[in-house]
């Protein structure tokens, strides 16, 4: 697949979270197009998995899509952060917990149609308690639930977001590689 060339990039608007371009780009065939380009900093989101079976997800409302949405906890890479480093912030920022373990799980691309995000996704394990200062400007509702009861979530549509379905169904697959899928039927 031969890739597309830029040949120019106007900034429409640089923002604290995203920086939208207009990029004029020369297509395979020679011809040109106009690319709405957002770049983004990267981002990292976190399964809080506890020993008995449980999750710890974040309710909050996203104005974008006007609804409340259920999530794993989940933030922007601060400049020159390591996303490991991010993800315990995260942790401790949005539901109070301190991982004594972080397994990657992988990484998605938010909608590389027009976005750069990248979002790093992590297993936590061995909570503990640890809370940190939250965001000013964020609003959430810590809500603990089975593991099996969130794929269920999945399945009936009540959970829509990318990033946290994506980490549910990577974690049942990291559960059923090590053998710990019964410990989480419920």
């Amino acid at each position: 697949m031969a890739a597309e060339s830029i040949l120019e990039t106007q900034t429409i608007y640089e923002g604290r979270v995203v920086n939208l371009y207009l990029e004029t780009v020369q297509l395979p065939d020679g011809k040109t197009a106009i690319r709405e380009v957002i770049r983004h900093g990267g981002a990292v989101a976190v399964i809080p998995l506890h020993s008995d079976g449980q999750i710890t997800m974040v309710r909050q409302h996203r104005l974008p899509v006007r609804r409340d949405l259920l999530e794993i906890p989940a933030g922007g890479l601060e400049r020159g952060e390591e996303p490991l480093a991010c993800a315990m912030r995260e942790l401790q920022e949005e539901v109070g917990l301190y991982p004594g373990r972080l397994e990657r799980l992988g990484g998605v691309y938010l909608a590389p149609g027009y976005s750069s995000e990248y979002i790093h996704l992590y297993v936590a394990t061995d909570l503990t308690p640890s809370r940190l200062p939250g965001d000013q400007d964020e609003f959430l509702e810590v809500v603990t639930l089975p593991f099996d009861e969130a794929l269920r979530q999945i399945d009936s549509g009540d959970i829509a977001d990318a990033k946290t379905i994506a980490a549910l169904l990577w974690t049942a697959r990291w559960l059923a590689g090590r053998g710990a899928r019964s410990m989480l039927a419920g």
